[in-house]
């Protein structure tokens, strides 16, 4: 089992490639051979833009990464709605895309695990992977209960401690949080919408919608609307391909 003194070893390493290792090993001691971890500034932020640890199949990860899959896959789903571990089951997949996206999975080895969420206290969102090509039997499920404590555990260890590579080793800054509705306003300045538009869009006043502008503008300390969509852009905070998402 894992020991205190190897979690702690994690909070101590500042090259990422070495952490990725320790956390590796972390797992083989749990009984997986696979492991990702991947987390963003904010759960608004474009998946592309994550600070991504994996020793997946590189062929898997391409073909993932490719047809942008993280968007359809239902572990991700799960974990930006909720604080609760996901154990990987054929039913945990429902719905033909994501018995498909299973079935492929299962092809590269990645067959039974468990996500666990990531949800920082500054509006981080991402995923912690365990993942194995043991058959989804009863032994696997008894497996899965005993480690489940360790396993939360090394979540959080790893999140304090990949902190610091997602705003360092990414050249990232701090990313402004965003209220629903600011996000909202902001979506539809990027789509060429004026304010009195967008008061009739959101069922609003134009002076509210001009307020929520303002409070944008001051959290990414610019001085027009234009230059906080570009800013929120370069942020992962909108997207121009999917201003909905």
């Amino acid at each position: 089992m894992v020991e205190t003194a190897q979690l702690v070893q994690l909070m101590e390493i500042r090259d990422p490639g070495t952490w990725s290792q320790v956390l590796f090993g972390l797992a083989r001691q749990l009984g997986f051979d696979q492991v990702l971890y991947g987390m963003v500034g904010s759960r608004h932020a474009q998946f592309e833009r994550a600070f991504l640890r994996s020793n997946y199949s590189s062929a898997w990860r391409e073909r993932y990464d490719a047809e942008r899959l993280a968007y359809v896959d239902p572990t991700v789903g799960h974990c930006l709605s909720s604080t609760l571990p996901i154990v990987w089951e054929p039913d945990t997949f429902g719905g033909k895309e994501g018995r498909a996206l299973y079935e492929e999975a299962c092809a590269y080895g990645i067959r039974t695990g468990v996500t666990l969420p990531v949800h920082g206290p500054n509006g981080e969102f991402g995923v912690l992977s365990f993942a194995s090509d043991a058959p989804a039997d009863q032994e696997f499920t008894r497996s899965i209960d005993d480690v489940m404590p360790t396993l939360t555990l090394v979540r959080d260890y790893a999140f304090a401690s990949a902190i610091r590579f997602m705003n360092n080793g990414l050249g990232s800054e701090p990313v402004p949080r965003l209220t629903r509705r600011e996000l909202e306003v902001l979506n539809w300045v990027m789509a060429g919408k004026s304010s009195w538009e967008i008061s009739k869009i959101t069922n609003c006043s134009e002076a509210t919608v001009n307020f929520h502008l303002a409070n944008v503008r001051q959290k990414f300390n610019v001085n027009t609307r234009q230059q906080a969509v570009v800013k929120a852009i370069a942020l992962g905070l909108i997207s121009p391909e999917d201003r909905h998402r």
